[in-house]
């Protein structure tokens, strides 16, 4: 028994993606499932986490980054930039700590604010 499950959300879960209205559900969802998870697994001693990132500097989002329009996606953030992967990667490698056990059916916020 043990271990941890760690699912990658989306900001979009919080502020709605009109543009994308299915994304967002699914990563609404996603978040209700990891925290009714973690209650169902935590007497097997199992961990479940989401990660909730905004843009992440990927090939996928270049072309929302790109030019202007990615100028006012890093204004979105006081520190001026969106995550890198290595931000999301640190809260995956802090998730699967034993110590953070204790914090089963949390949702990380990494948005730079």
């Amino acid at each position: 028994s043990g271990g941890r499950i760690i699912n990658i959300s989306s900001r979009g879960a919080f502020r709605g993606e009109p543009d994308y209205p299915a994304y967002g559900c699914s990563k609404a969802a996603l978040n209700s499932l990891s925290q009714s998870m973690a209650v169902a697994l935590a007497p097997k001693g199992v961990s479940v986490y989401a990660i909730a990132p905004g843009f992440v500097e990927t090939p996928m989002a270049a072309p929302f980054l790109d030019g202007e329009s990615g100028d006012a996606i890093r204004n979105q953030s006081p520190l001026g930039r969106v995550a890198t992967p290595e931000d999301v990667a640190y809260w995956v490698a802090c998730l699967s700590s034993p110590e953070a056990a204790f914090a089963t059916g949390t949702i990380i916020d990494v948005n730079g604010a």
